[in-house]
């Protein structure tokens, strides 16, 4: 019983460190599981940490049942993002191109879902790259989102 109360702490606590990174905005069940939570997709949103007025939305897959209840199971390198505008933009900090904004595990070791970010100065867009990595392989899978700079209402 002891094991099974620090697993379920463990467990809970690593899904408060990752929520400190995003918030959760919704979620749709996609797979009914009998023990522990359905698989289901969910949508967060992240303020970009370095540039004020720019929030991203992402949404993915999250799986249930009993591995996914304890961190166990290895997620799915799919995800959609969606960046936009949300106030006027400013620059809190030197900005690196290919800069990590958000990062989170997908599988116990191995597997992350990255977002970073890339400046075109020519167009005067802000580019954000999402994709997964693994130690060995990554995944060609990616999704990008532009944000124009754009005048804000009363700036």
């Amino acid at each position: 019983m002891k094991t099974n109360s620090f697993m379920i702490m463990l467990c809970c606590s690593i899904t408060l460190v990752s929520a400190a990174y995003a918030e959760e905005v919704g979620s749709v069940d996609t797979k009914f599981k009998m023990l522990g939570p359905d698989h289901k997709i969910v949508i967060e949103a992240f303020d970009d940490p370095k540039i004020e007025g720019i929030t991203c939305y992402l949404s993915r897959s999250r799986k249930g049942g009993l591995k996914g209840m304890v961190g166990l199971a290895e997620e799915t390198s799919d995800a959609a993002l969606s960046c936009r505008q949300v106030g006027p933009i400013h620059q809190t900090s030197e900005l690196k191109e290919g800069e990590r904004v958000f990062s989170e595990s997908r599988s116990l070791v191995f597997k992350k879902l990255q977002v970073v970010r890339f400046f075109d100065k020519k167009r005067q867009t802000y580019i954000y790259l999402a994709y997964s990595d693994r130690v060995i392989e990554g995944s060609p899978q990616n999704a990008i989102s532009t944000v124009p700079i754009q005048p804000w209402a009363n700036q």
